[in-house]
């Protein structure tokens, strides 16, 4: 190829990279779409007041004689973490209590996991659940109420 014929052809290749379309932007990652908070990684300057969300017990289990409540909060993790100090992390963290039956005296527990009551007579029962801050402030709380079936047999 003549010495012009490659520099026509370098200049022909050069001009259609430059104006070639703009590349399309990339949709939103899924941290920026509306309902989902923000990742909890970094300190947040401000949020918003936490709250305690509690299904209804598994009616398969219930029918068993078994008790399974799950729970989430919202703006705030559940951890095994108390105290004072723990009133300055960021994102918020806390715990739930639990009380059964209107017992003088409930449990505590940072797990996050399902609550799980088993051996509950037949008849009605209802389990108060409070979201705590790390000072076991109650935040937001449940109660939930339900029957437990006459059931033969263990679960």
């Amino acid at each position: 190829m003549p010495a012009l014929g490659k520099f026509a052809l370098i200049a022909v290749l050069f001009t259609a990279a430059c104006s070639a379309p703009p590349p399309v932007a990339a949709p939103p990652a899924p941290a920026a779409v509306a309902g989902w908070a923000p990742a909890p990684v970094v300190p947040l300057p401000s949020q918003p007041a936490p709250a305690l969300v509690v299904d209804a017990p598994l009616p398969e289990q219930l029918a068993m004689g078994l008790v399974v409540l799950r729970y989430r909060a919202e703006n705030l993790r559940i951890v095994p973490v108390y105290g004072p100090a723990a009133l300055d992390v960021s994102p918020r963290i806390g715990h739930i209590h639990v009380t059964v039956d209107d017992a003088a005296w409930h449990w505590a527990d940072g797990s996050g996991e399902p609550l799980i009551i088993q051996s509950l007579p037949a008849g009605p029962h209802k389990v108060w659940i409070g979201l705590a801050d790390p000072t076991h402030k109650i935040l937001d709380e449940k109660t939930v109420n339900f029957v437990v079936p006459v059931h033969n047999g263990h679960h």
